[in-house]
């Protein structure tokens, strides 16, 4: 059993760099699947879909950014973890340093990227960030 769904995705992608792979597998959830659509919607992934294995049971299939032509390999870090939560108002974060840097929370509004959350007004809990 995994206690941390969103470290596992994140050290599994991270792993999947490292090796070089383009396709990997993880177990769904519905938070991994919010946080893939952030990562595909910033360039980090090229798609995801989730695959069926039985009427209970289904996986996410990730394909990653061929980093074989490139030398860039983000790096992924998990900020609140399930022993210290860390929440933050709308006005505590200040602009991230680079625009490639992605701060992902969890909101009312459900998973988005600081920036969204800031323009929505909305306090949240900082999940990761990835740069």
């Amino acid at each position: 059993m995994i206690n941390d769904p969103i470290a596992d995705l994140l050290t599994r992608i991270r792993n999947w760099y490292l090796a070089r792979l383009e396709n990997i597998k993880l177990p769904h959830s519905i938070i991994k699947e919010e946080i893939l659509r952030i990562l595909k919607k910033n360039k980090y992934i090229v798609s995801y879909e989730t695959v069926d294995l039985w009427n209970w049971k289904k996986d996410l299939s990730v394909e990653l950014n061929d980093v074989r032509m490139t030398k860039y390999i983000p790096t992924f870090k998990r900020i609140s973890k399930p022993g210290q939560k860390i929440y933050l108002k709308s006005k505590d974060i200040k602009k991230s340093r680079n625009w490639l840097w992605i701060y992902v929370l969890s909101t009312p509004k459900w998973v988005i990227t600081w920036y969204e959350a800031r323009s929505l007004n909305v306090g949240w809990e900082l999940l990761c960030e990835i740069f």
